[in-house]
């Protein structure tokens, strides 16, 4: 896989969705949880979604629950959770893992691509974002404690590209 878009992964819903469909467009991947310290960035999160997406962005949110079990619960309630406390109308995908042996694809194609600090290929925590440009290629990998207020910047950079 050389891009985002070689990727097919699973809606929260449980259909596949083929990244293809960001060809194209800029795309935030935020490995996400329900119950961290970090969750209120589900609101920053939707605040950018919501000022970029006519201009190209995406935001997609993967659960994860491989830091302290901060988002046990199923597909559904994550979904509801999200909508209901943040109002997330981004798509967001199936719970995955992305550390180890049972990391999803996508995630081992973006810590290879994008490595953390020193070169670590490991996600130190939820709320790790990559941002991909409309080529599918990542532009940059952001740490948990980055607030995606901050990522505007370089969004508009990518979407101006």
């Amino acid at each position: 896989m050389s891009t985002l878009h070689d990727f097919q992964v699973q809606g929260i819903d449980g259909q596949p969705v083929d990244l293809k469909q960001y060809a194209g467009k800029v795309v935030l991947v935020v490995n996400t949880a329900s119950a961290c310290g970090f969750t209120p960035q589900f609101g920053g999160l939707q605040k950018l979604y919501q000022q970029y997406v006519d201009r190209g962005l995406v935001v997609v949110g993967f659960p994860c629950n491989q830091f302290g079990s901060q988002d046990p619960g199923s597909n559904d309630e994550i979904a509801q959770f999200c909508e209901r406390n943040y109002g997330v109308d981004f798509p967001m995908m199936s719970k995955v893992d992305v550390n180890g042996d049972k990391a999803a694809p996508l995630w081992k194609w973006l810590t290879t691509e994008a490595p953390g600090l020193l070169g670590s290929k490991a996600i130190k925590w939820n709320f790790t974002k990559f941002l991909v440009g409309k080529d599918g290629q990542v532009v940059k990998r952001y740490a948990p404690q980055e607030e995606p207020e901050k990522l505007a910047r370089d969004i508009e950079a990518a979407l101006a590209a």
